[in-house]
């Protein structure tokens, strides 16, 4: 099923169609309402889940809106990259 964001209120999360909210890193998400995405599982050490891009693959790693970044893990992963 594709996704849309409809709500982009705040600079660090979404909301998407289906309801659920994605905390993002900040002045990475460049998508459109109409961009059709999915969510997907990731393996990455701080973000467990990925929003991708249905058109170009583009991804864009997520946590749940309601969790919150550790400041030092976000650095560690910021500084490689």
């Amino acid at each position: 099923m594709a996704l849309r964001i409809v709500r982009h209120d705040t600079i660090d999360a979404v909301e998407l169609s289906d309801g659920t909210r994605w905390r993002i890193l900040p002045a990475t998400l460049r998508w459109l309402p109409t961009t059709e995405l999915e969510v997907a599982a990731s393996n990455h050490e701080l973000c467990p889940h990925v929003l991708i891009n249905r058109e170009d693959q583009s991804r864009v790693r997520v946590i749940a809106a309601n969790e919150i970044w550790p400041a030092e893990a976000v650095r560690r992963v910021l500084e490689r990259g």
